[in-house]
């Protein structure tokens, strides 16, 4: 099914071909003056170098070959010194909207070949707590995850662990220290290791900084650490089954974490997945000339001419020969190819980690570890900030556990939700839930996601402006109304026929619905779920501004009143396809 813009495009195309013109000059765009018209084509004005003649001239052509019986268009106004304003016809609307409630996906088109796409977001570090940190990279790339595959994509998700290398060794070293007498560390031990883990989740959150500030002070201590990195990477016995507790315990508090976030992966696997790749890929490197030593480390230059910056060398091995994070991004590219053959393989970080996939990517390239003909894609995200405007932290200063922000949040919504006297006590918790996991995600996705944002709990747990609660507060309120009409005795939504509309908030929110599939195309090619939040926030305000305007339930002409009943269900349905791609739901009241 075409688009709206597609449709009413081809249309205007017509009638520049009628009037003797090019027809891909009728391209329609919505008005930028919606005072004046509702569409506009500026077709006429590039027209008029093409043929040698005043745009107003053509412009009046064209409305005049458009003609007063156009299905499309209620009017087609020429306007000095060229310019087409456009309205729409009531009836096209209706049977637009008629067809995309009757279409699969409200009449988005799929793509002729359907792509593969491996999506790598999330790169929590093993032992170590999720923070707010991580909560750009989970809810963005979880939206876009999700707004791919609405998009008839596949995609698979990998949540790509920092699960190797020298924190590792520094998590190990430390738990020597302590408890030195643990039968990982001896040597001569050839029995069967202990099934549960010595030390818990809480444990390992406080080992990890007190190690590394210790490899900072004291040089014996890194030594030692680096010592022990490099025996878990040969894989030795004891070492390695204590690294696997380690990986089992924190993975499993990462999976809750997640969880509760409602962001899932197809691929829980991280820098240890790929460690056996490194030396054969190193030695091809190699082999093919690619990688060089330089100051004792193993590089790949990847500057090129056209640069205008300096783009330094790839690090491939440090010169004591331990691999980097470049080195298993690379071997984790190579197995992806390897395995999964993608079309594309998307990655979701922090902004600042551009030159190092500027770096990694020109490797894979040069170094012939991915087709020419696969894509390599990195969005960079930028940081979540408290009204100060630095990082965001806890009252006493230090980095906010993910945990703790999403037991804040909840517990702030869990407040509002319990002052609705006509909400029973035991939904109150599972509202209030999800109405959090709106506002918190909702108040991130809503932000570009190259942009820092101020994280604002009274505004994003607000029920009125621009904030999830607003959308969850205008999806309940439509649900309630199309409750009380089945209540009432009339028809099922499915059953009510839609016909034409009844004023001008109507046309408004019909034209707005209208514009689903190019907004889920546009917010598809430009990864960009911001885009969704703004059609989400203007649909609902569109229906607010309908509703005030309108009493559904008490109109007196039936057909109307079940048009109207028509109009609400497929806008619900509409809204509910848009939060769900951008990885929330809901209630059916609050």
């Amino acid at each position: 099914m075409q688009t709206l813009l597609g449709r009413i495009s081809e249309e205007m195309g017509r009638a520049f071909e009628k009037a003797g013109y090019d027809p891909s000059l009728g391209t329609v765009t919505v008005s930028n003056r919606p005072d004046l018209c509702e569409y506009q084509c500026n077709g006429a004005m590039a027209g008029a170098k093409q043929y040698h003649k005043a745009p107003f001239m053509i412009a009046d052509e064209v409305a005049a070959a458009v003609g007063e019986d156009s299905e499309v268009f209620a009017s087609v106004t020429s306007v000095k010194p060229g310019f087409l304003n456009l309205d729409l016809k009531d009836s096209f609307l209706t049977g637009y909207l008629r067809e995309m409630a009757r279409e699969e996906k409200f009449g988005l088109e799929m793509p002729a070949k359907r792509t593969l796409k491996v999506m790598d977001y999330g790169g929590p570090n093993v032992a170590k707590p999720l923070h707010v940190g991580h909560l750009r990279s989970a809810v963005i790339g979880e939206a876009i995850k999700r707004i791919a595959k609405y998009n008839g994509e596949e995609v698979i998700a990998d949540i790509h662990m920092g699960d190797w290398g020298l924190q590792m060794g520094l998590v190990i070293t430390e738990l020597r220290h302590r408890f030195p007498d643990l039968v990982y560390f001896d040597p001569s031990f050839d029995g069967s290791y202990p099934e549960d883990a010595p030390f818990t989740v809480s444990d390992l959150e406080e080992i990890y900084p007190a190690a590394s500030k210790k490899s900072k002070e004291d040089p014996e201590y890194y030594a030692e650490a680096m010592e022990t990195t490099k025996r878990l990477q040969e894989k030795e016995r004891g070492i390695y089954d204590l690294w696997k507790k380690i990986y089992e315990i924190s993975v499993a508090d990462v999976k809750r974490n997640y969880a509760d976030l409602d962001v899932d992966f197809d691929l829980w696997n991280g820098e240890a997945t790929v460690n056996d790749l490194i030396p054969g890929m190193v030695e091809e490197m190699k082999r093919g000339g690619y990688a060089y030593t330089s100051e004792g480390a193993l590089v790949v230059d990847v500057s090129e001419e056209s640069d205008s910056r300096e783009i330094p060398p790839c690090i491939i091995l440090k010169s004591d020969g331990a691999a980097l994070y470049t080195t298993t991004d690379l071997a984790t590219i190579l197995d992806r190819v390897s395995k999964y053959h993608p079309d594309e393989i998307f990655y979701v970080t922090d902004k600042r980690q551009e030159l190092h996939f500027v770096q990694v990517f020109r490797a894979a390239r040069k170094c012939g570890i991915i087709p020419e003909e696969t894509k390599l894609t990195h969005v960079g995200f930028g940081t979540v900030n408290g009204k100060d405007g630095k990082p965001f932290k806890t009252r006493d200063g230090g980095v906010m556990r993910l945990s703790t922000l999403i037991a804040d949040i909840r517990a702030e919504m869990l407040e509002k939700i319990r002052s609705n006297p006509e909400i029973a006590p035991e939904e109150t918790e599972e509202i209030a839930s999800q109405v959090a996991m709106a506002a918190l995600k909702y108040g991130d996705l809503s932000n570009q996601a190259s942009k820092d944002y101020i994280f604002d709990m009274e505004k994003f747990t607000s029920f009125e402006g621009d904030t999830g609660p607003y959308l969850l507060y205008t999806m309940v309120r439509i649900k309630s109304i199309l409750r009380r009409f089945e209540e009432a005795g009339g028809k099922r939504a499915a059953d009510c026929v839609l016909i034409d509309g009844a004023g001008a908030s109507e046309k408004v929110l019909r034209r707005t619905m209208c514009r689903f599939s190019e907004m889920m195309k546009a917010a598809h090619q430009e990864s960009a779920p911001h885009r969704l939040c703004a059609y989400v926030y203007e649909l609902c305000n569109d229906f607010n501004s309908f509703y005030h305007e309108n009493r559904i339930l008490a109109e007196k002409d039936e057909a109307l009143k079940e048009s109207w009943i028509a109009l609400l269900s497929l806008a619900l349905s509409l809204l509910e396809t848009s939060i769900s791609c951008l990885g929330f739901s809901a209630p059916e009241r609050m």
